[in-house]
């Protein structure tokens, strides 16, 4: 990963809160060749994130991170149906809800929250929570909630999946020129480093 960042010279990297560790070696690396060999060669890179902050997406299990280890039943994909979503949300993992007024959410009811937080408005957000804490929520009426939120932010995302998989001509072409564009990226800075540590051939 560190690689990959470095040899094109990354200053923004989009990553979730899950690899901010990685990002820092990253930049320890960076400094450290800067440093060794007295140049600038490599930028710090920074994360870069939804809105400027870092997310993790939890999975519909009530634990880990929402990705393929978790499985495809614990997971939202973006080429999911809205049907399939639908499903997969109402099935999420809950509990029998709240015994005592603005008591802590268990870690399955705070990925369900989190998952909200995601793709609904915050007016939803502070009902759902404001029901949690008098005791009065329905999990089955926020799940419909942040199934039907979460249709309407993937939905876009998937017709425009559809669409530009359909055409393997512009997918060859984008796949060809990112190549050659990521290839002289790399053989800049092979080069500029090469020269920085006194490499000739």
């Amino acid at each position: 990963m560190a690689a990959d960042i470095l040899i094109h010279k990354a200053t923004k990297v989009p990553v979730g809160k899950d690899q901010e560790q990685h990002l820092e070696m990253t930049r320890t690396f960076a400094q450290r060749f800067n440093n060794m060999y007295h140049s600038e060669v490599f930028p710090l890179p920074q994360a870069m994130g939804s809105n400027g902050q870092l997310v993790k997406i939890p999975a519909l299990n009530g634990s880990g991170k929402m990705g393929k280890s978790e499985g495809e039943a614990s997971t939202i994909f973006l080429t999911d149906e809205p049907a399939v979503i639908r499903k997969k949300i109402m099935k999420a993992k809950s509990d029998s809800g709240p015994t005592e007024m603005n008591q802590k959410k268990p870690e399955e009811i705070e990925n369900l929250f989190s998952l909200l937080k995601a793709v609904s408005t915050p007016d939803t957000v502070e009902y759902f929570d404001d029901l949690y804490n008098r005791c009065q929520i329905r999990y089955g009426d926020l799940k419909k909630q942040l199934a039907e939120d979460m249709v309407a932010f993937v939905e876009p995302l998937r017709q425009r999946i559809l669409e530009i998989g359909a055409d393997d001509e512009a997918l060859r072409r984008i796949i060809d020129r990112g190549k050659e564009k990521a290839h002289v990226s790399a053989a800049r800075t092979l080069a500029e480093v090469r020269h920085v540590i006194g490499y000739r051939n």
